[in-house]
């Protein structure tokens, strides 16, 4: 037996519904010939009469009404489950992974502006800490730490860091004229204290920080240095705003970790919701103030 005679399909459809080659032409637009081509391909395949043609029209054969009805069923259950994966098509939220300092102080705060925009987009974040790639995160995107990926990517954000504290402190413990004097300073460490060791060493300062509190991540970091408890090397670009309203200072203009970055990397085939994501992600990077 030939395969069905699909393109026929829907013609017969509209016409059994309507009872009427000609109401199902106009639906359809085509006309009444056109329809009466449609039923008898698909009378041919079935080698069954569907309808019985007359003067003043057509009737539906009991053949015809079963057919009839299997058809709208079935085309009604596919146009159904078409328009369900459309929409979740359209409505798949875009996800993105990033540290939790890069989420907390940079993207989070920006995403209102990016709903503002796009309120169609909704925008899941992840957190992880290893993964390399988007597809390991499984995520369309993903904003990482560090120097230059082995894959295409883009930089978003300079990822220097600076001796950084509340101006508070900075009054209330200095002058801080030279490197040095930071030696006896409350250090804040991010992590483990090789930030501060590698630091000294490049201005010039081969000598072993005074011991102070060590955090997890920058995240856990950042309240205890803009509440005055000590000094942090802390990624200027992550501060900016704290710093262009006086709340923190940069003590010295030397950087460290000037070879690492907050990269995008996006997955391979992306959405069209997730490529709109990444381009308004690689505009605010560019609106991003530089680091002093």
């Amino acid at each position: 037996m030939r395969n069905l005679p699909i393109a026929s399909l829907r013609a017969f459809e509209a016409a059994a519904r309507h009872e009427s080659f000609v109401k199902a032409a106009s639906e359809l637009h085509l006309t009444s010939a056109g329809i009466s081509q449609h039923v008898r391909t698909i009378e041919n395949w079935l080698e069954v009469p569907l309808f019985v043609r007359h003067t003043r029209g057509v009737t539906l054969t009991p053949a015809g009404r079963e057919f009839g009805a299997a058809a709208t069923h079935g085309l009604g259950h596919i146009e159904t489950v078409a328009r369900r994966l459309k929409l979740e098509a359209h409505n798949r939220p875009v996800s993105i992974a990033c540290i939790a300092s890069m989420a907390t102080r940079w993207l989070i705060p920006r995403l209102p502006e990016f709903k503002a925009a796009h309120p169609h987009i909704r925008i899941n974040i992840l957190y992880t800490l290893d993964a390399k790639t988007p597809e390991a995160a499984n995520a369309d995107l993903l904003i990482r730490h560090g120097t230059r990926p082995d894959r295409d990517a883009f930089r978003l954000l300079d990822a220097g860091t600076r001796p950084t504290c509340s101006a508070e402190f900075r009054d209330r413990h200095g002058p801080f004229e030279a490197p040095a004097d930071l030696l006896d300073a409350e250090l804040l460490h991010d992590e483990t204290a090789d930030a501060w060791t590698r630091w000294f060493a490049a201005a010039g300062i081969d000598a072993i920080s005074k011991a102070g509190p060590m955090f997890a991540d920058l995240t856990l970091m950042i309240g205890p240095v803009i509440g005055g408890q000590g000094v942090g090397l802390c990624p200027t670009a992550l501060v900016a705003k704290e710093i262009a309203r006086g709340e923190l200072v940069t003590l010295f203009d030397l950087p460290s970790d000037m070879d690492k970055a907050y990269w995008l990397i996006e997955a391979r085939n992306l959405s069209q919701e997730a490529g709109t994501f990444r381009d308004w992600l690689r505009m605010k990077a560019g609106e991003a103030p530089s680091p002093p």
